[in-house]
């Protein structure tokens, strides 16, 4: 799977709750190539049509009102990805799309066909990109966790990368979820500590304990080391990429979850992904890629 540099006009968008970002995709030398990136908060609470106007504003912005153009987009689940048809109906943001066929919806908007614009699940895209060009180049087993106010995750066996859900999976007394990710801290900080935080960020502030946050940081690494350990073991991963907000303090907690790992005679590289947000707008196009 791949491109060339005759390869067709491409735009790459990774949606969130509360952003889009767009930017052109191409490839230069058979590498990936990131151009006119253009980043806007949005505010998913509103109607469907102010948040599909301020998506088309945002991937107007970079395809200058050209026709001939592939939309990839990048987008958190629930969501029927082969029609374009939003799922998402209890969290929410984008609550007003429930339902809502956005890939005719944005067509109309951009004024280009169906056929051009094409979705993927974010965390999908996420390791997509990341094997494509980044931390999982030539590599057949891969595990791609995004941390932050929620936990993303999937996986990659040979030629097949898929979302894996994994935060909904049975976990100690919950799910996964409850213990990797924001939510997690502000709960522990407060019934442990008596410290109330808004989030991961407020513990680096200088003026915050440095003993507390190295205690939170370094249960959080044990506990994402026990949470991984049978995928890695049951699917011979040989790499873990980590992205989202949370693995910006990775060295805090990663060294952790590794002292955790070999404990039980797994030794696997955990690695941040140095792609960044350009992994998912990568992995964004990447439904083209086989056509």
């Amino acid at each position: 799977m791949g491109l060339n540099d005759s390869s067709p006009f491409r735009i790459g968008i990774d949606i969130g709750g509360t952003h889009i970002s767009a930017a052109k995709v191409g490839t230069v030398d058979r590498r990936f190539l990131i151009q006119d990136l253009y980043q806007q908060e949005v505010d998913t609470g509103l109607n469907a049509e102010s948040i599909i106007s301020s998506w088309t504003q945002a991937i107007s912005k970079v395809s200058e009102g050209r026709r001939d153009v592939q939309f990839g987009i990048s987008m958190p689940g629930p969501f029927d990805y082969d029609h374009g048809v939003s799922r998402i109906q209890v969290q929410g943001k984008m609550k007003a799309l429930y339902g809502l066929s956005v890939k005719d919806l944005l067509a109309e908007q951009l004024q280009v066909s169906t056929g051009q614009i094409k979705f993927i699940n974010d965390a999908e895209a996420f390791l997509t990109g990341e094997s494509l060009a980044g931390s999982g180049m030539g590599l057949d087993h891969l595990i791609g966790i995004t941390l932050g106010t929620g936990l993303g995750s999937a996986i990659k066996v040979l030629d097949v990368t898929k979302d894996a859900k994994l935060w909904t999976a049975p976990f100690r007394n919950g799910i996964a979820e409850d213990y990797l990710g924001t939510r997690w801290f502000v709960n522990k900080a407060f019934a442990g500590y008596g410290v109330q935080i808004a989030g991961v960020k407020d513990l680096l502030d200088s003026s915050f304990d440095p003993g507390i946050a190295q205690h939170l940081f370094e249960e959080f690494g044990r506990t994402l080391g026990e949470f991984l350990i049978p995928y890695l073991v049951r699917l011979q991963i040989q790499k873990v990429i980590l992205g989202g907000k949370i693995s910006q303090s990775a060295p805090r907690f990663v060294p952790a979850t590794l002292e955790y790992l070999r404990e039980f005679g797994v030794q696997v590289p955990i690695e941040v992904s140095h792609l960044g947000e350009n992994a998912a707008l990568i992995g964004a196009i990447s439904p083209f890629l086989n056509h």
